[in-house]
């Protein structure tokens, strides 16, 4: 007995320690909605990306060998990384920044807010998937699901003959890789953190910077302005370098649809500092719609009572 209390507390420390770290990387990925919407006016799409990737690869690389780790030699994990690095940065980023130069960053977080729906209904196309689904959890996603439509109802149909509804559809999209990214990452669960974000982050990097040299050559561009700048520094080393590392802590110890849960509360941040910051309005129907969300996080990621009660009578 004594030793099932010896493990108890561990884990309530652990379980703590993850919720946290959960609700740090939804305040620093709410706050890149921000950061991308100061830079789009001036810097393009793929430059944005390619720089953003380039010097988070630099700094999770040091860290890596900083902290005595070696890279992957085998090419099927650098294939495997590559894909990674698709999934969880160079698309959704290039999606999200296209995105928000028609659309308003809050609403951008909030159409983000929806990886964790897509992570359930992939799981739904699997035996395993299906058992560990209970009605709660579908619950916390139909919450969600209201939420995100409230909240881009009317501004949908206002928007037909512009680009805002292809750019709501693209910040769908880029949820769609949050929800896949995950799911691959568990793949590397016998790597280090840092390695795994060190290595897909590189691979992204490597596919975004001749895209951006070819579509957009940065070179010709003019000199973007200090805050602009200082906002694609602060997505590399704080949204995407540190972000990273926590990110792929968590696949390993939350799992893929408790890690995205996160997006959820990232909606929440988004709103905010998208009102606070850039004076964007924030709706009637926005409120309703963060309302859905939140309850449809704490459904989607608080544990059903009936299985745990049953455990002290046995």
């Amino acid at each position: 007995m004594s030793t099932q209390g010896q493990q108890t507390t561990p884990r309530k420390t652990t379980l703590a320690l993850e919720i946290g770290l959960l609700l740090l990387l939804s305040l620093i990925w709410g706050s890149s909605f921000t950061l991308i919407k100061v830079a789009i006016p001036t810097i393009p799409p793929f430059t944005m990306v390619a720089a953003r990737a380039t010097i988070a690869a630099i700094i999770l690389i040091l860290i890596a060998l900083a902290q005595g780790h070696a890279l992957p030699h085998r090419g099927s994990v650098w294939a495997a990384l590559f894909v990674q690095g698709l999934l969880q940065s160079a698309l959704p980023f290039t999606l999200i920044s296209w995105g928000e130069a028609h659309i308003a960053s809050g609403l951008a977080g909030v159409l983000n807010a929806t990886p964790p729906m897509f992570v359930l209904a992939i799981a739904m196309t699997t035996v395993r998937g299906r058992l560990s689904i209970n009605g709660q959890k579908l619950i916390g996603v139909g919450l969600g699901l209201a939420g995100v439509a409230v909240t881009i109802g009317a501004d949908a149909f206002s928007g037909i003959g512009t680009a805002a509804p292809l750019a709501q559809a693209a910040v769908l999209c880029a949820s769609l890789c949050y929800a896949l990214a995950p799911i691959w990452g568990q793949r590397f669960s016998g790597h280090p953190a840092i390695v795994t974000a060190a290595g897909s982050m590189s691979c992204a990097a490597l596919l975004m910077l001749p895209i951006a040299a070819a579509l957009e050559q940065p070179w010709t561009l003019a000199p973007p302005p200090a805050q602009a700048i200082a906002a694609v520094i602060a997505l590399a080393v704080v949204c995407t370098a540190f972000a990273m590392v926590i990110y792929f802590r968590l696949i390993q110890t939350l799992g893929p649809l408790g890690t995205t849960s996160g997006s959820y509360l990232r909606a929440g941040f988004a709103v905010a500092l998208g009102t606070a910051w850039l004076g964007e309005q924030f709706t009637w129907s926005s409120l309703a719609g963060m309302l859905f969300i939140l309850a449809g996080v704490v459904a989607v990621t608080v544990p059903a009572p009936a299985h745990g009660a049953r455990r002290p009578a046995g």
